[in-house]
C-alpha cells in the first residue's frame, strides 16, 4: 500500500523543529576529509509537477561530464560526500535529496515508484544540457529509483544516461529476504506487517555508542571503520522520522518486477557480501536481467554491508571511475524505427 507522506500542520511543525538539528547531523566534521561536506555547491532549482521542491546540488566544472548521484532510504545529498569530494575536481557531480528527505519537500502526490521516477526525470531536465548524457549512480532506494525511471520513461534511458551503477539495491521482495533482525528470514519468515511495524515506526534514532555499534553490526560489514559507522548513522539520523517511517512502509511492498530490463546502457551492479538489508541475491537477479538484454557491464561483490561507498570508498570510486571511462567510449545506436538504444 502506498502511503501519502504527511502534509498536515503537525508535520510542518515537526519539520521546523527538526530542520536545524538535522542540518547539524548532516554537516558534522570528521577526521577523514572525504566524509566532510564539500564547499560551495551550485544550487539548482527543481520543483516537480506536484509541487515538491527538491534540494539539488551541483559540484565541479559546469562543462564537465555529468555524474548524478541518487541516494537511498533515510539518506540525503551528504551521504555521497566521499564521491562528491573524489570526483568534483574533474566532473560535474550532481546530488539531490529525494522527496521528503534532507531539505526536499514531499509534494502532494502519493509516494511510490512513479514519483521517484518523475523526480529523477525532473532533475535530469534541470542539470543536463541538450544532447548531453550522465552517468547515473543509485544506492539502495536510489537504485530502485533508476529502475523505476527506466520502466516509466524507457525512451529517456539511452538519450539521458551514458552508463548506470546500481549499488546494493533491489526490485522487490525486500521483507522476505532482509536479515537485519536475527533469525527473521534465516529461521522464521518475516511477515510484511512485522517489517512495517519495525522499520515504519516514526521514531527518532538516538546517537549512543550502543546504537552506533548495533548500526555497524546490522547495516555495515565486519571491516567497517568506526568513523564510517558514525558518519552513516548521522546521515540516517538526520532524516525526518515521519518520512523514514512512511517510506519504509511503502518499500516493504515495492514491486518493480523486471524494470531493470528497460535499462539499455552499460550497467555496473555492486552487491555487498555482508549486506543484511538487501542481500546480494537481489543484485544477482538484477544482473541476470541486464545480462539477458546485453546491458550488464560488470557485476561486483564488495566485502561490505549495505553502504559500499562509505565502507569501501576506494574500491567503489575505482569502479565508478572505470564505468565513466566505459561511458565515454559508448555511442548510442538507433533501434529499428529510430528509437535510441545503447
Amino acid at each position: 500500500m502506498l502511503v501519502k507522506l504527511p502534509g498536515t500542520g503537525i508535520r510542518r511543525g515537526v519539520d521546523a523543529l527538526n530542520a536545524a538539528y538535522s542540518a547539524r547531523l548532516r554537516s558534522r566534521t570528521y577526521a577523514t576529509a572525504a566524509l566532510n561536506v564539500a564547499p560551495s555547491p551550485d544550487v539548482v532549482s527543481v520543483t516537480t509537477a506536484d509541487g515538491a521542491r527538491l534540494r539539488v546540488h551541483a559540484y565541479g566544472p559546469a562543462d564537465g561530464d555529468v555524474i548524478v548521484l541518487i541516494h537511498g532510504w533515510s539518506c540525503c545529498v551528504e551521504y555521497w560526500n566521499p564521491q562528491i569530494n573524489e570526483f568534483s575536481a574533474d566532473y560535474r557531480v550532481v546530488a539531490y535529496d529525494q522527496r521528503g528527505h534532507g531539505e526536499s519537500t514531499s509534494g502532494t502526490e502519493r509516494f511510490g515508484p512513479d514519483r521517484l521516477a518523475e523526480d529523477l526525470s525532473a532533475v535530469l531536465d534541470a542539470v543536463l544540457p541538450p544532447g548531453r548524457r550522465a552517468v547515473l549512480v543509485g544506492h539502495s532506494m536510489g537504485g530502485m529509483t533508476i529502475q523505476a525511471w527506466a520502466q516509466r520513461f524507457p525512451e529517456q534511458v539511452a538519450t539521458r544516461a551514458s552508463a548506470i551503477m546500481l549499488a546494493t539495491t533491489a526490485a522487490g521482495r525486500i521483507t522476505g529476504r532482509a536479515k537485519i533482525i536475527p533469525l527473521l528470514n534465516e529461521v522464521v519468515p518475516a511477515p510484511v506487517w512485522l517489517a512495517q511495524a519495525l522499520f515504519g515506526a516514526p521514531l527518532p534514532l538516538p546517537g549512543s555508542v550502543a546504537v552506533r555499534e548495533l548500526f555497524k553490526n546490522r547495516i555495515m560489514g565486519p571491516t567497517a571503520e568506526a568513523e564510517a559507522a558514525a558518519f552513516g548513522l548521522s546521515i540516517i539520523r538526520s532524516c525526518n522520522p515521519m518520512v523514514r517511517g512512511a517510506v519504509a512502509r511503502d518499500l516493504t511492498t515495492l514491486d518493480l518486477a523486471e524494470a531493470a530490463a528497460h535499462i539499455t546502457v552499460p550497467t555496473s551492479v555492486i552487491a555487498g557480501e555482508h549486506d543484511k538489508l538487501l542481500p546480494r541475491v537481489h543484485s544477482e537477479e538484477i544482473a541476470e536481467l541486464l545480462a539477458a538484454n546485453g546491458s550488464l557491464d560488470r557485476f561486483t561483490v564488495l566485502p561490505t554491508g549495505h553502504l559500499p561507498n562509505i565502507e569501501a570508498p576506494d574500491a567503489f570510486n575505482a569502479e565508478l571511475r572505470r564505468l565513466i571511462r566505459v561511458a565515454q567510449t559508448t555511442v548510442p545506436r538507433l533501434r529499428p524505427g529510430g528509437a535510441a538504444a545503447s
